[in-house]
């Protein structure tokens, strides 16, 4: 804890940081597609911070819907809404999580202005560590019931149901539950499948999951634990990757690599392959690194940290490793530097116009490293033949007030069983729900 004397000159230091930095000297769009526009890498001493400062909505207030949707609010006053997922009979499971305690990770000075820098930003709080039940079982956009589905849990995100097994990912460990079909709460002790890398630091916290389609493998999303190794490649165990689990063995293996900060996992429905979306390095400049949706080969290598976007060399990483650097993949698709990209859904609904059927849905969470900030929206990629084709296009707009102070962020998306898009706001705490405008 930094003494009496520490706090005004932490507080003079945010202050001084918050104008500091590069700015952008090309449009976020350019950022955007299979071959988006990489300037030099710009490094200085002091790194570029513009934070939006998170306020939540003011009453009846709302984003913006692209022409020819709507939005609503589909539940509020949740507590800090992260991630989404809709059971078969519609049911939809909300992850109340926020990052876990590290002791190793927000030490000193240093420490103390990062936690207030999540503060500023809508995070850092005591995490709800449960997952709530929202059923609107006649499909109007009110859920009829509300629950407390799972409590006491870890700083948990994504989920998953394989048959009668309810996987969860909490921060530290893949772990199950007994699920019965439409129960409104589950009681039942969890057990755990594997451990998952956590640890003192745990810089990126979230572990998504996804099943295999036959149910026989889950995939799993672990963050590195740092910006670009800096606290040596020996803490990144299995980390920057998304891992397999058998889940009978209770075993897990590296399914693919150099993926920063991996978050979206889901089956692209044409070719039937994984994908994800990927929050890429920082301080590297306002115009580096974009962000990407990409396919994921098993055994394959994205870069992080010795290269980005294929074989751009991060000077950075020491020592360097060419050898990796020839390896590295280059990602299918851009998405804008700093718009921490994480929800991704691939639309097999009816409800919504069929332009916007197996294209992919994207919730950008928002800049803290760029000038001007970027995402803070949710996106729509088409597809065609399982391949992204075209430009991104703006779905929900307007999460920043004409003062640039965050009214909310969206983070997961998934699809209701009407066809609806739901986008979770984690600081609104408000889960919205996207569909056709008939006016």
């Amino acid at each position: 804890m930094p003494s009496r004397y520490a706090y005004p000159v932490a507080v003079t230091l945010l202050l001084i940081l918050a104008g500091c930095g590069d700015t952008a000297t090309v449009p976020v769009e350019s950022g955007y597609g299979p071959d988006p526009v990489l300037p030099e890498p710009n490094e200085s001493l002091i790194p570029t911070v513009k934070i939006a400062k998170a306020t939540g909505w003011p009453d009846e207030a709302k984003p913006q819907a692209a022409p020819g949707l709507r939005v609503e609010a589909f539940a509020r006053d949740l507590d800090h809404p992260r991630w989404l997922y809709v059971l078969p009979n519609g049911d939809v499971l909300v992850a109340e999580s926020d990052a876990p305690a590290k002791p190793e990770g927000n030490k000193g000075l240093r420490g103390w202005i990062t936690k207030k820098v999540m503060a500023r930003a809508g995070s850092g709080g005591q995490s709800a560590n449960r997952i709530t039940l929202l059923r609107d079982a006649d499909g109007d956009g009110t859920p009829e019931k509300r629950s407390v589905f799972l409590e006491g849990l870890n700083s948990p995100f994504g989920m998953a149901l394989v048959g009668d097994q309810l996987y969860v990912a909490n921060t530290d460990a893949l772990v199950r539950f007994p699920y019965e079909e439409s129960a409104i709460r589950i009681d039942s002790e969890s057990e755990k499948v594997v451990d998952l890398p956590a640890g003192p630091i745990n810089h990126h916290w979230t572990k998504n999951v996804i099943a295999s389609q036959d149910g026989s493998r889950l995939y799993v999303t672990s963050g590195s634990n740092s910006n670009i190794a800096e606290n040596g490649i020996e803490a990144e165990e299995n980390r920057a990757a998304i891992l397999e689990v058998d889940p009978q063995k209770k075993t897990l293996r590296l399914f693919a690599s150099g993926l920063r900060n991996p978050n979206g996992l889901a089956w692209q429905p044409d070719s039937g392959g994984l994908w994800t979306t990927v929050n890429e390095r920082d301080q590297i400049g306002s115009d580096l690194v974009p962000d990407y949706m990409t396919s994921v080969q098993d055994g394959g290598f994205y870069g992080w940290p010795y290269s980005y976007f294929g074989q751009h060399v991060d000077e950075r990483a020491q020592p360097p490793r060419p050898d990796r650097v020839a390896k590295a993949i280059v990602p299918d698709y851009a998405l804008g530097a700093h718009t921490s990209s994480m929800g991704l859904t691939f639309y097999e609904g009816s409800l919504l116009p069929e332009r916007y059927r197996h294209g992919a849905f994207i919730g950008q969470h928002g800049s803290w490293n760029r000038n001007p900030r970027s995402g803070y929206k949710v996106v729509f990629v088409p597809f065609n033949n399982g391949k992204p084709d075209g430009a991104a296009e703006d779905i929900l707009t307007g999460f920043l007030s004409a003062d640039e102070e965050a009214l909310g962020r969206p983070v997961g998306v998934a699809v209701d069983k009407t066809g609806a898009l739901l986008v979770a706001d984690d600081v609104g705490d408000i889960i919205w729900r996207v569909t056709p405008n008939d006016d």
